[in-house]
């Protein structure tokens, strides 16, 4: 049973501040709400191939798209308020090879998604990955050498005509992912000698060797392969960054606004948010995050199994990597996130 007041005789506290006083009701609380999310701050990842939409089964509720079902995931996004997207290509094996040379053919799968995404839609931003794993026969982000080293001098002049034609295509961000040395620079001055002044760069920053990659690699079939090649690292140790440091990250963070970056990134989101609040307090630039696929699978695991309250957890996640200070976050969350919230919008109409 609740106690009545009238039965506990203590004396007030003499207390000249009480905090709670500004936590009484709703509208109380939103006075000094610090942190706010909104749709205008989410991208929406999304996955395309060539064939017939497919459910990915390491991240329930996220698919293979074909180009109709992109257009279709495009518009219904769009209607709750997303309007940026990056797109990922799952790559048939037979079109690659350890140049990932398909990564920059103009009538590949994320050109044509491009260009299909811009003649459709206007005020939208597209985004697109630039990183050869996918499109590698080895799985990596770079050219492996015959002695099993990311070469990264070469694996950037790649990275350079991937980004060109990606802009040519219409991209309004090309998103460099591999954490090679001085992509930034070359491709920021590839863009802009060829006139493609106003496509943006967001460099993936700090991007760690994160073991919450798994679902990703699952959705992409991009996996390090070194079956019948045991020179080909099973890891991606030598190029991303190691998980115990954080001073590393602001030396990249300069290395890359020196460059040219028009947006940094941190990621994963959740497990590295004081690398998050770091890299805002060094930088000017806006700071975008990316909540992975590991992230994204856990919560949805722990739901699915009633652990957990989806809703909930998915907002306290994405307000928590606001408040460490991104402005910009990638989810696979985005589109039922913005679901909710124009839900709320009308109920309280």
């Amino acid at each position: 049973m609740p106690v009545k007041v009238e039965d506990t005789p203590l004396r007030p506290l003499n207390l000249p501040s009480r905090p709670r006083r500004n936590r009484q009701n709703d509208v109380i609380r939103s006075y000094h709400r610090e942190t706010y999310l909104g749709p205008q701050h989410l991208v929406y990842p999304l996955f395309i191939h060539e064939g017939p939409k497919q459910a990915i089964g390491s991240m329930p509720g996220c698919f293979r798209h074909n180009f109709d079902t992109l257009l279709q995931e495009v518009k219904e996004s769009i209607e709750v308020g997303v309007r940026s997207f990056v797109l990922f290509p799952k790559v048939k094996d037979e079109y690659k090879d350890p140049m990932a040379n398909q990564c920059f053919n103009p009538d590949g799968i994320i050109p044509r998604a491009i260009r299909l995404l811009k003649d459709t839609f206007e005020d939208i931003v597209v985004y697109s990955d630039i990183a050869l794993d996918p499109y590698s026969s080895d799985g990596h982000d770079g050219i492996v050498s015959t002695s099993g080293e990311i070469i990264n001098d070469q694996t950037v002049a790649v990275l350079v005509k991937q980004a060109l034609c990606h802009a040519q295509a219409g991209v309004d961000i090309v998103a460099p992912s591999d954490m090679q040395d001085g992509r930034i620079g070359a491709i920021r001055e590839a863009l802009d000698s060829e006139g493609f002044t106003n496509v943006g760069i967001l460099s993936y920053t700090a991007k760690y060797a994160s073991a919450f990659y798994g679902p990703f690699r699952d959705a992409l079939d991009s996996a390090p392969k070194a079956a019948g090649k045991s020179v080909i690292p099973t890891h991606k140790y030598t190029y991303q960054m190691d998980p115990a440091n954080s001073r590393e990250a602001l030396r990249e963070l300069e290395l890359d606004v020196a460059e040219g970056a028009d947006i940094v990134m941190v990621k994963p989101g959740g497990p590295y948010l004081d690398i998050v609040w770091r890299v805002r307090q060094n930088t000017h630039l806006p700071v975008a995050v990316y909540q992975v696929s590991g992230e994204y699978a856990s919560l949805k695991a722990a739901c699915i199994n009633g652990w957990l309250d989806e809703k909930k957890v998915v907002m306290e996640s994405l307000i928590s990597i606001r408040r460490a200070g991104a402005d910009i976050i990638f989810s696979y969350f985005s589109k039922q996130v913005a679901t909710w919230m124009r839900e709320e919008m009308r109920a309280r109409l």
